[in-house]
C-alpha cells in the first residue's frame, strides 16, 4: 500500500478543506496552479518532469477524486489512459501505461496495480463535508472515515451529539 501514498499525495494538491481549527479557518487551495508548480510537485516526488502538462494534471486528478469518492463519472475520464500488460526482463507480466507522459504512467499504473491487488478501496476522501482531504485507510477493518480521527471524526461526532440533543430536549442535563 505504500505505492498508494503518491496517489494520495497527488490527490491532495487540490485541498478542499474550509473548517477552522484553534480559531483559524482553513482556507482551501490547489498546489498545482502552474506548468512550473506541476513540474516542482513531479520532481519532488520522483517522477519525470517531462510532459509535465497541467490541464493533464488536474483532468486526471479530478478524476481519480470522482473514482475513490465512488463517482460513475470518472469512467469516461480515466477510459483515456489505456492499459496493457507486458512481460518485463525477469520474465513477469506487469501492468503499463503508455501515453506520451511518463509521470502520467506512473500514476495510471500505480492505480491499476492497487486496484488489481484490492489495496484501492483503502485510499479515501475524509467524510467530513468540509474536510475532503484523502487519507490511506490503515485501519484494521478498512472502515476508516475520517483523516483524523481527532480532528475531523471528533468534530463531525460531536456536531451530531448536540444536533441529537437539540432534538432530544428532556434528555439534556
Amino acid at each position: 500500500m505504500a505505492d498508494l501514498r503518491l496517489i494520495e499525495e497527488f490527490l491532495n494538491t487540490a485541498d478542499e478543506r474550509t473548517f477552522s481549527r484553534h480559531g483559524e479557518q482553513h482556507v482551501a487551495g490547489d498546489r498545482l496552479t502552474s506548468p512550473a508548480a506541476l513540474a516542482d510537485w513531479l520532481a519532488a516526488h520522483g517522477l519525470a518532469t517531462e510532459g509535465a502538462d497541467l490541464s493533464a494534471a488536474v483532468s486526471l486528478r479530478t478524476a481519480l477524486r470522482s473514482a475513490v469518492d465512488g463517482q460513475g463519472e470518472a469512467t469516461p475520464a480515466l477510459a483515456g489512459h489505456p492499459l496493457h500488460l507486458v512481460v518485463d526482463p525477469s520474465g513477469e507480466l506487469r501492468i503499463r501505461a503508455r501515453s506520451a507522459r511518463p509521470w502520467v504512467d506512473v500514476i495510471v499504473e500505480t492505480v491499476a496495480q492497487s486496484a488489481a491487488r484490492g489495496d484501492w478501496p483503502r485510499l479515501k476522501l475524509c467524510a467530513a463535508p468540509d474536510c475532503r482531504w484523502a487519507f490511506l485507510d490503515t485501519s484494521r477493518n478498512g472502515r476508516g472515515r475520517w483523516c483524523e480521527m481527532a480532528v475531523c471524526g471528533n468534530r463531525q461526532k460531536t456536531r451530531t451529539y448536540r444536533e441529537r440533543l437539540q432534538h432530544e430536549p428532556d434528555r439534556r442535563r
